[in-house]
């Protein structure tokens, strides 16, 4: 899969055929126009039949690949567009010339001076609209707006309406333009938006510091970052201490102390102090390039409402044109006294109104503002899709551990048992996980303040889901649940124990628990209570036992719990959940790589992005990048206005253009007023559109 721009495309109507036309070829497995940002996404075995087809519908527009859009000079709007300015203002004043002179030239023989000024008004300002319009049905592409225009307009200089034809063909290039220079403002804010790749890194090699590209860094060189400066790859520090500002990655306003030890990640800001960073992943695997890369794609997956509006345009156009024609031919049948002339008018003034322009830019240009939004809320949408299904979201699904606790693990209690004493507990516990990376294994080892002799472990067996079973300077240690305990058929006093706990046995003798504490997070009580206001209903998964699940649960006031659950139990009590659901969304929120099948099988997956395992993150639909469960209500809300303003767009631009066909069908509309109302349509959709940066 690669990523292509397309240079000189400048109708949305375009950027659709293109997509469709390359689908079409067996060459290509995928293809994606994305008409906001000018990028086509392709998988294809054989690029130079892309760039063919896309000659072959589009003849002026250009395939880009990443060098050469580095070529590329930027310019000021102004020199950008000076011809089509010039084009107009030589029309308009041609134009006002003809309307001011229009008895003199009338006069002349033959109309000569009046077809001389308006003809030439004409075709200075509407030639590359006629060009089109013919390349297109020679190309068998009749129905788009080039054909509307054209149509329109030289079928009003045949009913002798030249002032108005070179009016509204001038009006609509004007406005063309006008709706050039919106979207490309709205392209610069909504990239604006994601302008957070650091430019270079200061490697320090050999006691020498050079400044180079971030991508020339490799994993293990040491890189030095300075106050004020980006930090350009993902790492830990070394050397220093300093506040991170790390808005940019996860949308949160108060900088983060680093000093030694502290990881941290490509794309944040060093605020004051000097830091030293030994860098941990490439350029291409750090989390801004992780960022840029998911933004840039997210448009790939488009959602219903955009393939619609796609699908929509493809048969609406026709069906106007045909509309017009009857309009035009049969009143005049039928009524007595009916003029053609009076009539094609009508039916032309339908023509210039019906342009679909309005939807098919302002709708993905509304989604994918709606995703650079989010993205600098610490929000990856992957796509525009998983956007309008958050607003469908009824059941909300939250794994434990990590997710709406902290995952910090402390040992806070060890009771003994059968005369052995807290140490012996501590002592075989630590030895029993002292090859586990899990986060209670861990809390084990910090407590247990003693070395470790790799040469007393002789076996270690981990059950899944249960414990471990060791031998350990020959005594048969186990540590595990209440679950291993039974299977083992070992007796002990006591199965529920309120928090997360790790009992112990030794030599086929219980020897007692140790208690580890965990906490919620700050916001996740909140969270989980503005998810209920919402009427959404809330749940927790969780592998803990039933007294710990059961204290957090009352804690949070969740709706409902489950308890002592494989990584196969949480899909199925999902699966569950989905089908009690069928009339919404349900989304899962996990962050661990036993969280993985469930965030794939959701209907919406989000994955806590900070320290969240690279299984979950890659199988996402959503990532948080940071560890907050209230992200989750923002993700909501971004997701709730983007999809508002998208359906303000198209019942506005429907509802308008309605309104304007009505008119000149019954004539009380002129051609005058119908290009205002579609160049005023398509201008207002796509000034509502990116309301959502704001």
């Amino acid at each position: 899969m690669k990523q292509y721009k397309l240079k000189n495309l400048d109708c949305a109507n375009c950027a659709a055929k293109i997509e469709e036309g390359l689908t079409k070829l067996e060459e290509v497995k995928f293809a994606n126009v994305n008409f906001a940002n000018l990028t086509l996404t392709v998988d294809a075995s054989d690029i130079e039949k892309v760039k063919n087809k896309i000659k072959e519908i589009e003849p002026g527009v250009e395939l880009i690949g990443a060098e050469e859009e580095k070529k590329l000079v930027s310019t000021s709007e102004l020199a950008e567009h000076k011809p089509e300015i010039l084009k107009a203002v030589s029309a308009t004043l041609l134009l006002l010339a003809g309307i001011f002179y229009e008895d003199t030239l009338h006069n002349t023989p033959f109309h000569t001076g009046e077809y001389l000024v308006f003809v030439t008004a004409y075709l200075i300002s509407g030639w590359n609209v006629l060009t089109k319009a013919f390349k297109n049905i020679l190309r068998g592409q009749v129905f788009d707006e080039h054909f509307l225009m054209t149509v329109a307009t030289v079928g009003a200089f045949a009913i002798d309406e030249m002032p108005e034809a070179v009016a509204v063909m001038l009006f609509y290039v004007v406005g063309e333009l006008f709706q050039d220079i919106a979207v490309n403002r709205s392209r610069k804010s909504i990239k604006a938006l994601l302008e957070i790749k650091p430019d270079f890194a200061n490697l320090k090699l050999n006691g020498e510091i050079t400044q180079v590209p971030p991508e020339e860094v490799k994993v293990g060189n040491t890189i030095i970052v300075k106050a004020g400066e980006k930090i350009p790859l993902d790492g830990i520090v070394e050397e220093g201490s300093s506040f991170v500002d790390t808005s940019t990655l996860t949308g949160e306003s108060v900088p983060r102390k680093a000093g030694p030890g502290d990881t941290v990640l490509a794309g944040t800001i060093n605020r004051n102090g000097l830091l030293t960073i030994k860098v941990t992943k490439p350029f291409s695997e750090s989390s801004v390039s992780r960022i840029l890369q998911l933004v840039e794609n997210a448009t790939a997956q488009k959602a219903e409402t955009e393939k619609f509006i796609t699908t929509f345009a493809k048969y609406y156009t026709p069906v106007i044109v045909i509309g017009a024609l009857l309009l035009a031919l049969v009143p005049p049948l039928l009524i007595k006294g009916a003029l053609f002339s009076d009539w094609v008018y009508r039916a032309l003034v339908v023509l210039v109104i019906s342009c679909p322009c309005a939807l098919v830019i302002s709708i993905p240009l509304g989604y994918f503002g709606g995703i650079g939004r989010a993205s600098r809320r610490g929000i990856l949408v992957k796509g525009s899709n998983f956007l309008d299904a958050l607003t469908q979201v009824k059941t909300m699904v939250f794994d434990k551990t990590g997710t709406l606790t902290k995952g910090e693990f402390k040992v806070s209690e060890i009771v003994p048992y059968n005369g052995f004493d807290k140490d012996a507990i501590l002592k075989a516990a630590a030895y029993a996980e002292a090859h586990s990376n899990h986060p209670i294994a861990k809390s084990i080892l910090e407590q247990f303040d003693g070395k470790i002799d790799q040469s007393l472990i002789e076996k270690v067996e981990e059950i899944p889901g249960h414990g471990i079973k060791a031998k350990i300077n020959n005594e048969y240690i186990i540590a595990g649940n209440d679950k291993l305990l039974h299977k083992e058929k070992i007796d002990h006093p006591v199965c529920e124990v309120e928090g997360t706990v790790v009992h112990i046995a030794i030599n086929g003798t219980y020897a007692g628990y140790i208690t580890i504490s965990d906490e919620l997070k700050p916001d996740a009580v909140e969270t989980i209570k503005q998810l209920k206001d919402q009427n959404i209903l809330t749940v927790m998964l969780t592998g803990d036992n039933k007294a710990a699940a059961e204290s957090f649960a009352k804690k949070l006031k969740i709706d409902r719990y489950y308890s002592e659950l494989f990584p196969e139990d949480k899909v199925q009590h999902l699966e569950e959940l989905m089908n009690e659901n069928k009339d919404g969304k349900t989304a899962f929120v996990g962050d661990g790589i036993n969280d993985a099948p469930v965030i794939a099988r959701a209907d919406i997956g989000i994955a806590m992005g900070a320290y969240g395992s690279d299984a979950a993150i890659e199988t996402a639909d959503i990532v948080l990048m940071t560890d907050n469960p209230s992200k989750v209500l923002d993700a909501l809300k971004v997701a709730g206005r983007t999809r508002t303003i998208v359906w303000q767009n198209i019942i506005f631009a429907l509802g308008v253009k309605l309104f304007f066909i009505i008119l000149g069908a019954f004539g009380i509309a002129t051609m005058w007023e119908a290009v205002f109302g579609d160049m005023g349509v398509a201008l207002i959709a796509i000034f509502n559109s990116i309301r959502i940066l704001k």
